[in-house]
């Protein structure tokens, strides 16, 4: 399970994203301010950083600093919509990666997860309700037995919060998620691997485990 480090002075947005990200298999340690951030890099170690680079004692890119100095993890800084030259800034520094607030929750998602798989911290398979899906090798498993997707199938299956907004319209994501279904699942008509969230899209179901 990847631990993600996130320093964010807004309670509620740290809130928020804490049950995100839990929700997404992450564990999560919350640092409010600059200080309580740099005091945690001495517990326990983490596998990526989301830094806010506003922080009521000072700014994200000293705890930027800290942390590439200690460990070497992918970043990503949180800044304000408009906040031009903090991105630069943090690009010229080294970050991985950054986000506008407010920001779109599986767009941050994708990105953590792209973060980590480049860096080879992302788990190397994972598995739910007898699927094996195997990112390095493209392989994917049901019960034992290997099922042959397409190559939009096999995205769809391993990143299905960025399939809605990305790549293909709202009609045809449902005609493939439909015949996605009728490849993985015991009971199409009752899913328990892809499930369906109203309004807003798809999401893994399932208690998934990764090796």
């Amino acid at each position: 399970m990847p631990n993600i480090f996130l320093v964010e002075d807004d309670r509620a947005i740290a809130k928020n994203l804490t049950l995100l990200l839990r929700s997404e298999g992450f564990s999560v340690i919350h640092a409010p301010t600059r200080e309580e951030a740099l005091t945690a890099l001495a517990g326990d170690p983490f596998d990526l950083a989301l830094i806010d680079i506003s922080l009521p004692d000072g700014n994200g890119f000293t705890v930027y600093t800290e942390i590439k100095a200690a460990r070497e993890i992918p970043v990503i800084f949180l800044t304000a919509s408009g906040d031009e030259a903090s991105v630069v800034t943090g690009l010229n520094m080294g970050a991985d990666d950054y986000i506008t607030k407010p920001f779109r929750p599986r767009e941050l998602v994708a990105r953590i997860k792209t973060a980590l798989r480049k860096t080879g911290r992302s788990p190397a398979a994972f598995n739910v309700c007898g699927l094996r899906v195997d990112p390095s090798s493209g392989v994917v498993k049901k019960e034992g037995r290997e099922i042959f997707l397409s190559a939009l199938e096999y995205r769809l299956l391993d990143e299905l919060w960025d399939a809605a907004g990305e790549f293909v319209n709202d009609n045809t994501l449902t005609v493939y998620i439909k015949r996605l279904r009728e490849k993985i699942e015991d009971d199409p008509a009752n899913p328990r691997i892809i499930l369906t969230v109203r309004g807003t899209g798809y999401r893994l179901g399932g208690s998934h485990v990764s090796e």
